[in-house]
């Protein structure tokens, strides 16, 4: 493509890309480094897949990290004060909308998790294909680690992609699996080393736009079908519960 629309600079956290075929890549940055999530993610991420959507010269999403993280940091504080009704009602906007948006995607989409991803692993789950670096581990350190409920659908991705038993397990221990362990689950479809992690990302990428785009839209939208509906009914409560324990935090008994 010649010439790049105008979104594509508009968001300081992604940087994207799009090859002549119709590959969009989105790869999470902080000032060109590896990425910390903050508020500026959690706002700029539904707004970036909107602008996805409607835009008919992407034919296939890769989504990536940069350097040896994908997620893996996080600025807690940038996020506002989730015991304040006014930050949480800002962040259950934009957190419902950010996944949902992402699921409701009409692209097939590729995630090379080149890292680890504590942060918002099922942003790479939710992928129609995850290859994953020998490198990567996921787990989720923002919610039961701090003392709130993890509401904001990564919790749905996770009984989705490991199975119920083994996804409320680990959330509640607090575990994390390798991407070995994720391949043996059926959670990730490729486990490579992680230098090779992204071109085998966008070779599967590429090879998608040799279909009519109707066809990948199409199929697309019906292999997420259930999660997305699943994700449409387990946000709504989630994260207004996720809500309730934080606001639980600000009072010393915690009861």
């Amino acid at each position: 493509m010649s010439d790049s629309p105008a979104y594509f600079d508009e968001y300081e956290n992604f940087a994207l890309s799009r090859s002549e075929s119709g590959v969009l890549t989105v790869r999470f940055h902080t000032d060109g480094a590896e990425h910390i999530f903050t508020g500026r993610t959690h706002h700029d991420f539904p707004r970036l897949v909107e602008d996805i959507t409607y835009d008919r010269d992407n034919k296939v999403l890769v989504l990536t990290g940069t350097g040896s993280t994908f997620i893996d940091n996080i600025d807690a504080a940038s996020l506002g004060d989730l015991t304040k009704p006014w930050a949480a009602d800002l962040l259950y906007l934009e957190g419902r909308r950010g996944v949902q948006r992402l699921v409701d995607l009409e692209i097939p989409i590729v995630a090379a998790v080149n890292g680890p991803v504590s942060i918002h692993s099922e942003y790479a789950l939710l992928a129609d294909v995850v290859i994953a670096s020998d490198t990567a581990v996921f787990s989720d350190a923002p919610h039961l680690g701090v003392g709130i409920a993890p509401g904001d659908g990564m919790f749905v991705v996770w009984e989705e992609v490991l199975g119920l038993n083994r996804a409320r397990f680990l959330e509640l221990t607090l575990g994390s699996f390798t991407s070995q362990e994720a391949l043996a689950w059926g959670a990730v479809a490729e486990v490579v080393p992680q230098r090779a992690v992204l071109s085998r990302a966008t070779e599967l990428a590429e090879q998608m736009t040799q279909r009519p785009q109707l066809t990948n839209r199409y199929t697309a939208l019906i292999l997420r079908q259930r999660i997305s509906r699943r994700l449409n009914e387990g946000m709504a409560l989630g994260m207004a519960l996720e809500s309730l324990t934080a606001a639980n935090l600000a009072y010393a008994g915690q009861g």
